[in-house]
């Protein structure tokens, strides 16, 4: 399966959904998403499995148990490939890396980490490269400094961050629709895998119960 980039309808698609996000809407244009959206993502996996390992589709469907929100459809196809993230949707490409989300004993981890000074200037350093490469670092924060850090902490605000990954942007434009998506795709995430590499090392997966 060759990756020769999104179909013409992916945007169009995503559009309308975002205007209607109704199950009618999704049974008349399923066909778009099945040959615009997901078998390109499938493509594009498939194309980058040999150098980030094989890849996963997200569901279309959203989980609305629990949300105020009760749209039933996603308005964005995502898919990983180790810690890394692609997604295509109305506003175009996206490509992320890192932990998007951690658990409080990840969050501990995370902390002695940035706490330490080697470790911690570590990932000030890379931090510092992702964003002179154009990359934005994000994450859910803290308002206020963590219980136990003096305030004038070097590294305070990074010692905030409950989650730390950083993304790359590309709003639609005729890339999307050609081959050469991949390779937006390929500069991101092996621009991310120091900052993924440094979260494996120093922080890990999780080790408590799922809920």
């Amino acid at each position: 399966m060759t990756f020769t980039g999104f179909g013409e309808g992916a945007v169009e698609f995503y559009d309308g959904l975002v205007v209607d996000n109704s199950k009618a809407y999704w049974s008349d244009n399923r066909e778009v998403y099945e040959n615009d959206v997901r078998a390109p993502m499938q493509a594009l996996l498939a194309e980058l499995e040999p150098e980030f390992g094989p890849g996963k589709i997200f569901r279309p469907y959203r989980d609305v148990r629990f949300a105020a929100d009760k749209t039933p459809y996603k308005t964005h196809c995502g898919a990983t490939a180790g810690p890394f993230y692609v997604q295509i949707g109305a506003d175009g490409l996206m490509a992320a890396g890192g932990y998007y989300r951690m658990a409080s004993d990840q969050v501990t981890r995370f902390r002695t980490a940035v706490d330490d000074e080697r470790r911690g200037t570590e990932l000030e350093k890379l931090l510092e490269v992702l964003r002179a490469d154009g990359v934005t670092v994000a994450g859910e924060k803290l308002k206020t400094r963590p219980r136990g850090f003096d305030p004038d902490h070097p590294r305070i605000d990074l010692l905030r961050h409950k989650a730390l990954y950083g993304h790359r942007s590309w709003p639609p434009d005729d890339v999307l629709h050609e081959a050469g998506a991949v390779e937006r795709v390929v500069t991101a995430w092996r621009a991310l895998r120091p900052l993924s590499e440094w979260l494996a090392d120093h922080v890990g997966s999780s080790d408590l119960p799922r809920r």
